[in-house]
């Protein structure tokens, strides 16, 4: 019996597993067409925040993906939804990329770069990144802000290889502070799976998790009881911490049309 006939409900990561930078993954459209064909329910979530849902889900349209917007979940809109319902929208310093800025400006946030007026720092993926940043946050964490993170990949796949990404700044942080990160809201958080359940009402026994890092996408997927497959396009380096070996590796997406299902 083949996988796709058993399993209802596909979380599939975006990079590094269906696209690299704005190439498509040899295979990924073709996938999701079958699962669709096959009636299945797919979303995306996706880690990253430089871009919104409007814009992965214009992407997508644009290489062939009959998607729709709600299908696609950003740890943007994950931490969004959480510092709006806790009241924490004002005052912000933000280590992360203008895109990210303007749609947290576009939902009433406010931000400031004086130590004093700095209520709440978030990290998350940022190629603007600099030492004043990091002091900023450093000096704002010290006095007290709230500490939060949209996601904690460590690098992120570029096809020239990986860049540093939001782990990485968050280690430097709670290093020269000795402050620990308050919450994150990306893979692998409570946050993130409830947000794709409030989507989807997935079954965890029907339910498959396919991405390209261990510590984010197949954690998630043991964490909360749901089956994993590691595929080995994306990321390179990759950190692995106990409990994160996947239930099945492939090459790529494209080989989960073929992929046969194991008890």
């Amino acid at each position: 019996m083949l996988l796709i006939d058993y399993y209802q409900y596909y979380i599939f990561d975006l990079d590094g597993t269906i696209y690299i930078e704005d190439k498509l993954i040899d295979g990924a459209l073709e996938t999701y067409n079958l699962l669709t064909e096959k009636g299945k329910n797919v979303v995306f979530a996706t880690n990253k925040t430089t871009e919104t849902a409007s814009d992965y889900c214009n992407f997508l349209k644009k290489n062939g993906f009959d998607v729709k917007t709600d299908q696609i979940i950003t740890a943007g809109d994950v931490i969004k939804k959480f510092l709006i319902k806790n009241s924490f929208t004002q005052n912000i310093f933000l280590i992360g990329e203008d895109n990210f800025k303007q749609d947290l400006i576009s939902d009433g946030f406010t931000f400031a770069d004086k130590i004093e007026e700095i209520s709440t720092v978030i990290v998350t993926l940022d190629r603007t990144f600099d030492y004043q940043k990091l002091e900023i946050a450093k000096e704002a964490i010290e006095n007290g802000a709230n500490f939060f993170a949209a996601n904690i990949d460590n690098t992120y796949p570029t096809k020239s290889g990986e860049i540093i990404d939001a782990g990485s700044t968050i280690a430097a942080l709670e290093k020269s502070t000795g402050k620990k990160l308050g919450n994150h809201f990306g893979k692998p958080s409570a946050f993130m799976i409830e947000e794709i359940k409030n989507r989807t009402n997935f079954i965890n026994d029907k339910t498959v998790v396919i991405g390209d890092r261990p510590e984010t996408d197949i954690q998630m997927g043991k964490i909360f009881g749901l089956t994993t497959i590691l595929v080995n396009t994306g990321v390179k380096k990759r950190f692995l911490v106990n409990g994160e070996n996947p239930k099945y590796r492939i090459n790529s997406v494209k080989e989960l049309t073929n992929l046969k299902l194991t008890i």
